[in-house]
């Protein structure tokens, strides 16, 4: 059965009237994801340190925020770059803070969240481009920074779990160091959008298929990309010799089979993966700890996961 307070949650959304994100523009989806996780997000947690830096791309800049737990124990602490979700569409360094905060304090690591472009004004395959500089320049920046380049880890959720299941992918077939550990929260791995989730979860459940076809069509213009494996991970030829890997997926969402796929495939190719699902849960529920018990249960054990990774 689906969990009493996301049952509840979904009666609330429908009570407000509030528009589906398929319905409004990218700008009006932002601004009203924004405003939701008011609703849903608990109060932000205080850290030791928040810091905002820039890191320079071909035609600007990119934000990232980096999160210190706890003052620095040493000239070198374990990191955690993290990817937002949103459908590469909406979300920010803001709608996430929250989930960094968490991750941070209970891992006892280094977060930095990365603020890639959104589409439809950057769309594929900027977000991966940004992702993978994104990690190039923490991991080059390491000793500025406080990190230990050896102990590094990436992570995302939905569209920010693409991104990072993409970006160890480019980091193996480059040849260059592998992050030590994957956190992927319900990822999208393949935009082709086939699993049999989608057709049982595609209606009802936050997530709805015409939403996920909404945020497809910004990111992807060309349909002949979908099977792209920098879009669709889950379509990569060669999926072994990838960090450890934890996957968590939600049992009412669209993207729960493409998920499990993406751990049994890892599996299949010799490279370590975790999965579990929190069956009773919606897509997106690790971030609604104030009204979901269990996206705090989640978080803790995504940091733990982390913590275990890092800390040896």
């Amino acid at each position: 059965m689906l969990d009493p307070q996301a049952k509840y949650l979904l009666e609330l959304v429908v009570a407000s009237g509030l528009p589906p994100f398929h319905l409004l523009s990218p700008a009006e989806a932002r601004e009203t994801y924004n405003k939701r996780k008011q609703a849903t997000q608990a109060v932000p947690v205080p850290v030791a340190e928040v810091e905002n830096l820039t890191m320079p791309i071909q035609d600007g800049t990119l934000g990232l925020r980096l999160y210190r737990p706890v003052h620095a124990a040493g000239p070198s602490e374990p990191a955690l770059v993290y990817y937002h979700g949103g459908g590469w569409t909406i979300g920010d360094l803001e709608t996430h803070d929250v989930l960094c905060r968490d991750l941070a304090l209970q891992s006892g690591c280094i977060v930095i969240a990365v603020d890639y472009r959104l589409a439809p004004e950057h769309p594929f395959p900027v977000a991966v481009d940004d992702a993978l500089a994104a990690y190039r320049w923490v991991r080059s920046r390491a000793g500025e920074l406080g990190l230990d380049p050896d102990r590094l880890a990436i992570g995302g959720d939905s569209a920010g779990g693409n991104l990072a299941a993409v970006v160890a992918l480019m980091l193996r077939d480059a040849g260059e160091p592998l992050p030590r550990f994957q956190l992927l929260i319900y990822p999208a791995t393949d935009m082709r959008c086939v699993a049999p989730s989608h057709t049982t979860n595609g209606q009802g459940y936050l997530l709805t298929s015409d939403t996920i076809a909404y945020f497809r069509q910004h990111y992807i213009e060309d349909a002949r990309q979908w099977s792209d494996w920098r879009a669709s991970p889950l379509l990569h030829p060669n999926l072994g010799g990838l960090p450890p890997t934890l996957i968590i997926t939600a049992g009412y969402d669209p993207l729960r089979d493409e998920g499990r796929q993406y751990a049994d495939a890892l599996s299949a190719a010799a490279s370590p993966a975790q999965y579990i699902c929190f069956e009773r849960q919606l897509h997106g529920f690790i971030t609604m700890g104030k009204v979901l018990d269990e996206a705090n249960t989640a978080v803790s054990l995504c940091a733990q996961a982390v913590k275990r990774a890092l800390h040896q």
